[in-house]
């Protein structure tokens, strides 16, 4: 399996994964349930650290691909950009979670302000990783391109 493979294959997972655990949480707070909010947080920090880590097959598939890929620079570039700032909203998402955890430590209730700090942030994270994800579809599928013929 190459760099680019496993790229595309993995950086699936937080654009998928981050709006679901959001929808977790907010169930879990609509229900008032401490048990789905604490799973909720509970794993958005260590999907925080996997999706860090996956940005970095992205930085392997462009070393990878560079010669094929000289035509689209432009737009690997773009994609790029984003995928720094979609990277820097994760890692701030996990350190909100984290948190949010710690403030609800040995069975303390975790404080509305910190639930409302990860969902604000994890709304602004899901938007930056779906446009991220659209960027790089940009690449390798040219009818996506905003100035494409139907």
């Amino acid at each position: 399996m190459s760099w680019t493979h496993l790229h595309l294959a993995l950086n699936h997972v937080p654009v998928i994964g981050t709006p679901f655990l959001l929808l977790l949480l907010a169930w879990g707070w609509a229900r008032g349930s401490d048990e789905i909010k604490r799973l909720a947080l509970g794993w958005l920090v260590p999907f925080a650290v996997l999706s860090i880590a996956l940005k970095f097959t992205g930085d392997f598939a462009a070393e990878e691909s560079a010669g094929r890929l000289d035509p689209l620079r432009e737009y690997v570039e773009r994609h790029e950009q984003a995928a720094d700032q979609a990277t820097t909203g994760v890692f701030l998402l996990g350190l909100a979670a984290a948190l949010a955890l710690w403030l609800g430590r040995r069975g303390r209730p975790i404080p509305a302000w910190s639930l409302t700090l990860v969902a604000v942030l994890g709304l602004a994270t899901a938007l930056l990783l779906a446009r991220t994800a659209n960027l790089g579809g940009q690449i390798a599928h040219p009818h996506l391109r905003p100035w494409a013929a139907p």
